[in-house]
């Protein structure tokens, strides 16, 4: 008897086309593109049969139909891998995946350069006030160049929160500008941090310490609302909060009072509770913020980079290897007995 052929399915949002051209040049592997679903049942429907759900890490683009929940997961016993289209796996309830058994894999790191770049020109359009002086030169006279008088990154501090694959770049690349870089990763050890490029501190001494702060830890139940009003006050008078890290992380209405009340010079956004936010929005009728929609990683190399490591890496697990980028690592043991059970093949052995 021939053994199942793997299949991965993906709902049609956009996604990359080199995606689908490695993974239909795998032979041992099939895909299938559904309708985006307007219900559970819809999304059943689409996913009968799949082994690995490819799924886009936007959740403001995503029918909540086509979520990864448990009761999708139970809707789906033959689901053997979730995969999120980008760093972030927001629409995959992790904690529900491992419980059935399900590995999750994510492309962390894969648009870390974009998302690096796009933070430290944040950073460089907020103390240059770059933006400012675009809004007004459109649409104003009267205002002196003094008016606009912006301040040098060199000899200022940057306070890296989060200092992994993206926030090791931007710690890089403020160095490059004189800046001083402290760094808070309750994930690494002291020296790690050291040999990313910070000087490592607790987060009070990050937030009292730098000019710039700037979000790059991932969104989870020890991250959400952890930069609230009590964090903005402690930051210095005239300091400067940026994140392209996710929604959720920082509260609004208190980056918005510390903004209006002078606490705060500036900040620069690409995340957002909702994307987009809404156009009445207080941040985005604030002079003093720059405000981009999510994307900092949207850059061609990135797009193409995360397609072909989405690709390349459910293929690997599809045909038995250890995926590289791994989410829920504990679940391998459980995963491996039902990858044996529903493909009839073990996987691989650890090299």
């Amino acid at each position: 008897m021939s053994l199942p052929r793997p299949r991965i399915v993906r709902f049609d949002h956009w996604t990359h086309p080199v995606f689908d051209q490695r993974v239909t040049a795998a032979t041992d592997v099939q895909l299938l593109v559904q309708a985006m679903p307007a219900s559970l049942a819809d999304a059943a429907r689409g996913l009968e049969g799949a082994h690995a759900y490819h799924v886009t890490a936007a959740k403001d683009e995503l029918s909540a139909a086509a979520f990864v929940t448990q009761e999708l997961l139970q809707a789906c016993p033959q689901l053997l891998c979730a995969s999120s289209t980008g760093a972030g796996f927001d629409p995959i309830d992790v904690p529900a995946c491992t419980r059935a058994g399900v590995a999750v894999v994510n492309q962390s790191g894969g648009n870390a350069v974009s998302v690096a770049e796009h933070a430290l020109g944040l950073i460089i359009g907020l103390a240059h006030r770059i933006t400012e002086s675009d809004r007004l030169l459109r649409r104003e006279r009267g205002f002196s160049r003094e008016d606009l008088t912006g301040r040098e990154l060199a000899g200022k501090t940057v306070g890296v929160v989060g200092i992994g694959n993206t926030g090791r770049r931007v710690a890089a690349l403020a160095s490059a500008f004189s800046m001083r870089v402290l760094a808070h990763d309750p994930l690494l050890s002291a020296e790690e941090i050291r040999q990313r490029g910070a000087q490592p501190v607790s987060l009070h001494e990050l937030l009292e310490r730098s000019d710039f702060v700037s979000l790059h830890c991932p969104r989870d139940a020890t991250t959400r609302g952890m930069i609230d009003a009590a964090a903005f006050a402690r930051m210095k008078r005239g300091a400067y909060f940026v994140t392209t890290a996710r929604g959720g992380i920082h509260d609004e209405a208190a980056l918005h009072a510390a903004l209006q009340s002078g606490h705060l010079a500036g900040a620069g956004l690409d995340v957002w509770d909702q994307e987009p936010p809404p156009l009445d929005s207080p941040l985005l009728q604030h002079p003093s913020v720059i405000a981009t929609y999510h994307t900092a990683g949207v850059t061609h190399e990135c797009r193409e980079t995360m397609a072909t490591w989405s690709a390349d890496q459910l293929v690997g697990l599809l045909s038995g290897e250890r995926p590289p980028r791994l989410v829920n690592p504990e679940v391998w043991p459980v995963f491996a007995r039902r990858f044996e059970a529903i493909l009839g093949r073990p996987i691989q052995a650890a090299a």
